[in-house]
């Protein structure tokens, strides 16, 4: 067990997803994960700074610590704790000034979008209608949509749509194929008319089982049977109906959305 932390002068969420995706080709080693966000001044780093070699020395062993500090006072302060410093400012910005022949602000919250007030009107308006459009819910804003996510239960809608939300100012929303729609094998009547907006997602039946086995256990919801049908029926539909779909088996929800935009051409609105 080795324990990481994630350094950030803001939230954490960049140093922990670049950190997560570089420590996950180490299979068979545990992480244990700490995050000390909102690093902003000397008094806080030199808090993360204490409890990094406290660490070390409780385990006898040096953690590992991804940085995205923009400062140098603090990122400087930082980097001398008992700890393998990896630093992605450091490792990007040199090479990008000298690229560029112009030195960085190292401006804090540059890099989170602070300074963009529409794009952060943005990402709240898509989060909201993905909310208010989530699983067929009353609003069926479907003529305002990028995209409407179709899929049996638990096949990674939700999460989806809040992601392309998030991440990308995506408005998605999503439909759920009820056993009624899947029967009949036309597509609902409440998407037929936005059938170029579909894309579907499907998924393993075992996976799917589990997933469902959490849910309800020893429903018919999470039956074998029941799981084979309502997916079979669904890829059915996709096929018969020429809506694009993914196996989400497999796929973390970054690389589901990745490809949702991907393979439908989708414009992003923001860049995370």
């Amino acid at each position: 067990m080795r324990t990481v932390f994630f350094i950030s002068d803001h939230s954490g969420v960049t140093a922990e997803t670049m950190g997560h995706s570089l420590l996950s080709q180490f299979e068979g080693i545990s992480f244990r994960a700490v995050t000390l966000p909102f690093i902003s001044s000397m008094e806080r780093a030199a808090e993360a700074l204490q409890r990094i070699n406290a660490t070390a020395l409780a385990e006898g062993a040096p953690p590992i610590i991804f940085s995205t500090l923009v400062r140098d006072a603090e990122r400087q302060l930082v980097k001398g704790a008992n700890g393998l410093f990896l630093d992605f400012f450091d490792a990007f910005l040199a090479p990008l000034e000298m690229e560029l022949g112009q030195k960085s602000s190292h401006a804090l919250g540059r890099a989170h979008g602070m300074i963009d007030m529409a794009g952060y009107m943005t990402r709240i308006d898509a989060t909201n209608f993905a909310l208010a459009n989530d699983d067929g819910g009353q609003s069926r804003e479907y003529e305002r949509a990028d995209v409407v996510l179709l899929g049996v239960s638990r096949s990674g809608k939700t999460p989806t749509c809040l992601y392309l939300a998030l991440q990308y100012g995506i408005y998605a929303a999503n439909y759920p194929l009820m056993e009624e729609d899947l029967e009949g094998g036309e597509l609902p009547a409440a998407v037929r008319p936005y059938a170029r907006k579909l894309f579907g997602l499907t998924i393993e039946p075992s996976r799917l089982q589990q997933i469902r086995e959490v849910r309800r256990p020893e429903s018919r919801y999470a039956s074998a049977q029941q799981v084979q049908y309502e997916l079979r029926a669904a890829e059915r539909m996709y096929a018969r109906f020429g809506v694009p779909h993914i196996d989400t088996t497999h796929c973390s929800v970054e690389e589901i959305s990745s490809r949702i935009l991907q393979l439908t051409g989708i414009p992003r609105r923001l860049r995370p």
